[in-house]
């Protein structure tokens, strides 16, 4: 797909630099509009693989970045401070976006994301668009009686109306994860999100973590989200390690195929929280990454 095909042409001038760090980008072009029903039906839906940089905690973003490109994955999430990771703020006031766009080029690795729960999209808006542009995952708000959903939801999204006008100026998208205890968390939450949502840059950052942890279906809850998911979280709800694809329960053959179905235009981003050694870590992710590829394999046939 072109790399700098876009959902709508942006509300500013972009400069020269923002210009080719465009033609650059991996993380929009996941999302860029379906040339055509017919083209689209006619490929069929590879899957991507991405990982977070919040699993190397501990390790400057360069070395989490070359880890990543190790195991094989193709693209990355850059996480802001969340229990104090200090990646993206390392990027931004060390790095910038020339910085970032040439280490993940020398790593062969694209950008997919900037997870910014801590620090909020608008702080990195710029950041992200420079580098080419991306999604930027953050949570939704606080929860709210059934009966109040339709309006809050609306209201939610009426909101973000200021996010949504930076991720036009940046070329960029805003994902929302649903998450427990919290305005997106059931599947008819998801489906509020997605009738009252008439934004292109705006989204759902999927997180079947917590849709299991509420035995809610994680292939309805992609149904629901069509063309509004944006991030998908490859993570099941478990403890330590068993939170990774191959580790832990869960099937994952299921959820590959009802991404297939829509087509999801992201990359599959195995995750789970924890704070295990660089090395466990990639051992885990590697075996992870393997799983999904087997799990593509069947689904596939």
């Amino acid at each position: 797909m072109n790399n700098v095909r876009l959902i709508r042409e942006s509300t500013g001038q972009p400069s020269r630099r923002m210009f080719l760090g465009q033609l650059a980008a991996a993380g929009c072009a996941a999302l860029a509009p379906r040339q055509s029903a017919a083209a689209d039906e006619s490929s069929p839906w590879t899957m991507r693989l991405s990982t977070s940089s919040i699993h190397y905690l501990h390790l400057p973003v360069e070395q989490a970045c070359e880890q990543i490109a190790k195991l094989g994955f193709e693209a990355v999430d850059v996480w802001s401070a969340h229990q104090g990771c200090p990646h993206l703020d390392d990027v931004a006031k060390r790095l910038g976006a020339d910085g970032l766009r040439k280490m993940l080029d020398a790593q062969q690795l694209k950008l997919f994301a900037f997870s910014v729960y801590a620090g909020g999209y608008a702080r990195y808006a710029q950041l992200l668009g420079e580098a080419g542009g991306g999604v930027a995952v953050q949570g939704s708000a606080g929860p709210c009686p059934p009966e109040e959903l339709t309006t809050r939801m609306k209201a939610f999204i009426e909101g973000l109306k200021p996010q949504a006008e930076l991720a036009e100026k940046y070329n960029s998208y805003v994902a929302i994860e649903n998450h427990g205890h919290a305005l997106l968390n059931t599947v008819d939450s998801l489906k509020a999100f997605v009738d009252a949502n008439r934004s292109p840059r705006l989204g759902i950052a999927l997180a079947p973590y917590h849709l299991q942890a509420i035995k809610a279906s994680v292939e309805d809850a992609i149904a629901i989200c069509g063309d509004q998911l944006f991030f998908f979280y490859a993570w099941q709800h478990a403890g330590s390690v068993a939170q990774l694809p191959g580790h832990g329960p869960t099937d994952f053959r299921p959820w590959l195929a009802s991404l297939a179905k829509i087509r999801y235009r992201g990359y599959v981003n195995p995750f789970m929280h924890g704070d295990l050694e660089p090395e466990a870590m990639s051992a885990a992710l590697a075996k992870s990454r393997e799983y999904l590829q087997q799990c593509w394999a069947d689904v596939k046939e």
